[in-house]
This record gives structure tokens, C-alpha cells and sequence, in this order.
């Protein structure tokens, strides 16, 4: 995923932050859920810590790993 805002960002001139909202909320507007994108009450919990200062970081360097932690239906899985 952080190719795919990578690319956004270098390739299609997009900020970091509108490739990443495109990479999630605006990624589930596309298919019409209201339940996953976002961080909200009644939305599903999945979630991914990143180990970065930022989230530009995902735009800036690609194939890095920055996952720290990760949560699937508000369950911790890794």
C-alpha cells in the first residue's frame, strides 16, 4: 500500500495526505461503505500502527516496513 501512495505522490502530484485519505476513506467511498476508512464510532476496528514520525513517511519510502502493530475487528493481531 505504501507503493501505491508512493506513486500517487510522485506520478500523479497528489500531497501525502490526499494519497493516503485516497488509500482509505476515499477508497471505501469508492465501493459505498460508510463501515471501514475511517476511525469513528460504530466504524470497524482495523487498524495499523505505523513505526514512523509521520505519515508522509509512507509516501517518502516505499518497500520500508513500518508496521508496528496491527488490529483486525478491534482485536490485537500482531
Amino acid at each position: 500500500m505504501s507503493f501505491c501512495i508512493a506513486v500517487a505522490v510522485r506520478d500523479m502530484g497528489m500531497t501525502p495526505a490526499e494519497a493516503v485519505w485516497a488509500a482509505t476513506a476515499g477508497g471505501a467511498r469508492a465501493l459505498r461503505r460508510d463501515d471501514i476508512g475511517v476511525i469513528a464510532p460504530g466504524a470497524r476496528a482495523d487498524l495499523v500502527l505505523l513505526d514512523a514520525p509521520t505519515r508522509i513517511h509512507l509516501a517518502y519510502r516505499p518497500g520500508v516496513p513500518l508496521v508496528r502493530r496491527v488490529w483486525k475487528d478491534g482485536r490485537a493481531i500482531g
